[in-house]
């Protein structure tokens, strides 16, 4: 999926709730480590507000919650 952007951490288990579910719906898109990129972190903590991850930039918004994530990109799929 073309300009997203998941942002997670590196022992969120909600961060691998997301990945899992990428994986078995075969979504790509790119993944961000805000743990190993501090400029990603900084650009998460300034634009959306907080440093919570999972975190699905789409659209200029920032979503959260790793439930609210998957449903999201359930009802956003590309075939």
């Amino acid at each position: 999926m073309k300009d997203y952007i998941l942002y997670v951490g590196t022992v969120c288990p909600f961060c691998k709730k997301v990945e899992n579910f990428l994986n078995e719906e075969n979504i790509e898109l790119e993944i961000v480590n805000i743990e190993k990129d501090r400029d990603a972190m900084q650009k998460l903590i300034e634009e959306g507000g907080k440093r919570q991850v999972p975190c699905l930039y789409h659209d200029g918004e920032y979503l959260y919650e790793s439930d609210d994530i998957i449903e999201f990109l359930k009802a956003n799929k590309e075939n």
